[in-house]
């Protein structure tokens, strides 16, 4: 028997390098917003296009 594991419990960490820009304005964004990094990054990888797109280059 397979036991399905709860998605919401079923995280992958994520390092990223950001310019001092970049994490300027996610720490400004946050402060201004009163939410975490976390739940801002995961917003905006949810609003990305789920299909296949072909690559521009």
């Amino acid at each position: 028997m397979i036991k399905s594991v709860n998605k919401k419990w079923a995280t992958k960490r994520l390092t990223i390098n950001l310019a001092s820009g970049e994490a300027e304005r996610l720490e400004k964004y946050c402060s201004m917003t009163g939410r975490p990094a976390t739940d801002v990054i995961r917003e905006l990888i949810r609003s990305l296009p789920a299909e296949e797109t072909p690559n521009a280059n």
